[in-house]
């Protein structure tokens, strides 16, 4: 009889199920076969300790704020740890685990796996952000010891890893090259959403306040998400013809600037903040947008990393408008127009060009959704998840160099 093969998962960034990435892979893999548990914080809406969701057992924890500077970081990420490492423990003595399955950031949950080491439990990194270039991105510096210990950690993540999921190419590139992973031992694993949780619906033209186009944006409303070349671009486009409602979906620590900043600007006639909300009420706005916009900044973050916003537009069937960035451009390919790095007017003009091509946006938007339905989809990407884990379970890993 084949032993039970058993996955502890930890994520600190975010809980689940509001993690698209770790709850897909978590749920594939317990409707697999596999006995799956995860570590995650509390959040809105994921305040429960303990539940069981879709065959997931889920256990969860509180955090101090986020942290901002050495004193910060080192509560915030020392907390994280002794809490993982107390749930952890009470996994392994209830439940069991042969794995464990680290989501970054931050690049520390190796410690937490080395405790059970001598147990035989190994360690799979799964790679989400780079988080050198997260940390130039949000303080614009390579040098000093924070940065330093970024650089650190993800080389001591992949030493001690068996092996790693990686989100594109860039990302695989980074853990051969500069952590010195064997390529046999990374696996490109792409976030690619799933069909049956985007689903395309008629518009609802009373979101549009009267305007007769309608530009959409999705995601986090952070520091290195570039909300303000959407406010740049809708004042560019205001000023000219004024035709245009801007309907901005999600939450982040820079949202309550970004409102402040759109009334400065006399924008809140045409720019809409929902704030974090529910799946169906996100889907009523970006399925009744005609354009939608991604405003990473060009960094070396941004334009190395995949954006899940990307693929979800692609998935409705929207032509979308965004920087020129390595990853973007490989995601979106023929469904996107690309502006100039960081040119708010260029993205302007952009959306004002598809807004005058009806054909161009279904041609792109057709492109884009039979890209994902092809290629992108979960369906399709998460097949490397359970390839790499058949691998692992069946010692093909033992036998490499």
């Amino acid at each position: 009889m084949e032993k039970e093969r058993k996955i502890l998962i930890i994520v600190e960034n975010l809980p689940v199920p509001f993690d698209t990435r770790v709850w897909q892979e978590a749920v594939t893999l317990a409707s697999n076969g596999y006995t799956v548990s995860v570590i995650c914080p509390v959040g809105k809406g994921y305040t429960a300790e303990e539940e069981t969701l879709d065959g997931v057992h889920i256990f969860r924890h509180t955090l101090p704020p986020e942290g901002n500077g050495a004193i910060g970081y080192f509560r915030e990420y020392g907390s994280a740890l002794r809490e993982e490492l107390r749930l952890a423990k009470k996994i392994y003595r209830e439940i069991g685990f042969d794995v464990i399955h680290g989501c970054n950031p931050p690049d520390d949950i190796y410690m937490v796996a080395s405790r059970f080491k001598k147990y035989g439990v190994k360690y799979v990194f799964d790679h989400h952000d780079i988080c050198p270039e997260l940390f130039e991105a949000k303080f614009g510096s390579t040098k000093g010891l924070l940065y330093k210990s970024q650089v650190w950690l993800e080389r001591q993540t992949y030493k001690h890893c068996t092996f790693a999921f990686v989100t594109n190419e860039s990302y695989r590139k980074i853990a051969i090259e500069r952590d010195r992973m064997p390529p046999e031992r990374v696996i490109v694993l792409r976030s690619g959403p799933k069909l049956e949780r985007l689903k395309q619906l008629p518009p609802d033209p009373s979101i549009r306040r009267g305007y007769p186009y309608m530009a959409g944006y999705l995601g986090v409303i952070g520091q290195q998400e570039g909300v303000e070349y959407i406010l740049q671009a809708a004042q560019y486009i205001k000023e000219r013809e004024n035709n245009v409602f801007w309907g901005i979906v999600g939450g982040g620590p820079h949202l309550e600037a970004m409102k402040k900043q759109a009334h400065a600007m006399g924008l809140d006639d045409c720019v809409e903040f929902t704030g974090r909300v529910p799946d169906d009420q996100m889907l009523r706005y970006l399925n009744t947008a005609d354009v939608c916009v991604n405003s990473d900044t060009y960094n070396a973050m941004n334009d190395k990393s995949t954006m899940n916003k990307v693929l979800e537009y692609m998935a409705l069937g929207k032509p979308i408008v965004q920087f020129d960035l390595t990853e973007g451009r490989y995601s979106a390919q023929e469904a996107s127009l690309y502006a100039k790095r960081n040119d708010a007017a260029d993205m302007a003009e952009k959306i004002r060009q598809l807004l005058a091509d009806p054909e161009l946006r279904e041609r792109m938007g057709r492109f884009g959704h039979e890209r994902i339905v092809n290629e992108l989809s979960w369906d399709n990407t998460s097949k490397a998840l359970l390839e790499g884990y058949e691998k692992f379970f069946t010692g093909q890993f033992d036998t490499l160099s």
